[in-house]
């Protein structure tokens, strides 16, 4: 008899990282857990803030699990993406949910968007996929790292591996200002992950 996936926390998050979400919320998020068989593994740092990156990105399936930890965790996460999927009847959800559309022509306006924010809201997560899309590139754009050094926050780095059904929380890095090299370093930490379409990254 495989044994039930253990259940996913609010413990697994640092208070000043909470959200006010409610227990329905959380139940969802747990529920989609124990439903489909995926595992959360780890926790969020205690730090005030951090810029979270998740890896692999190449399926539509990657949005659902993301979705489904932050309802989970009740994780206070800010997290980025394309302007064009907040569409009417669905775009207060995502802002709910803690998503801030973006104009990846407009590169100077995010920055300061987020950078806002996390003054603002002092502890919080902002989250953002480093590929910047679902297609296989042959290296990561240096945005989530020039965004991090302007933050003052180390980025935490998240995994999916579909193979074990596992989302990692692993570990945390802090930028060298070598941009170049640090894009090594943690590429290389994602290579033990596998996304739902591997040829992809």
């Amino acid at each position: 008899m495989t044994p039930s996936p253990p259940s996913v926390e609010q413990d697994q998050v640092p208070v000043q990282l909470r959200a006010s979400r409610g227990r329905l919320s959380r139940w969802t998020g747990r529920a989609f857990f124990t439903l489909s068989g995926w595992r959360l593994v780890g926790e969020i740092p205690d730090v005030k803030r951090c810029l979270l990156i998740g890896a692999p990105h190449t399926s539509n399936w990657d949005f659902v699990l993301a979705m489904a930890s932050i309802l989970a965790l009740n994780l206070k996460m800010r997290w980025l993406a394309k302007h064009t999927i907040f569409m009417p009847g669905v775009s207060w959800f995502f802002e709910w949910l803690g998503g801030i559309p973006t104009n990846r022509n407009e590169p100077n306006t995010i920055v300061d968007k987020v950078a806002g924010i996390a003054e603002r809201e002092g502890g919080v997560v902002i989250a953002i996929t480093p590929e910047g899309t679902r297609k296989k590139v042959v290296k990561w754009k240096t945005g989530f790292l020039r965004l991090a050094q302007t933050l003052d926050c180390p980025i935490l780095m998240v995994g999916l591996s579909f193979s074990t059904k596992q989302v990692v929380i692993g570990e945390l890095f802090t930028p060298t200002g070598d941009n170049d090299q640090d894009l090594v370093a943690i590429r290389r930490y994602y290579d033990q992950f596998d996304g739902k379409y591997p040829d992809q990254f």
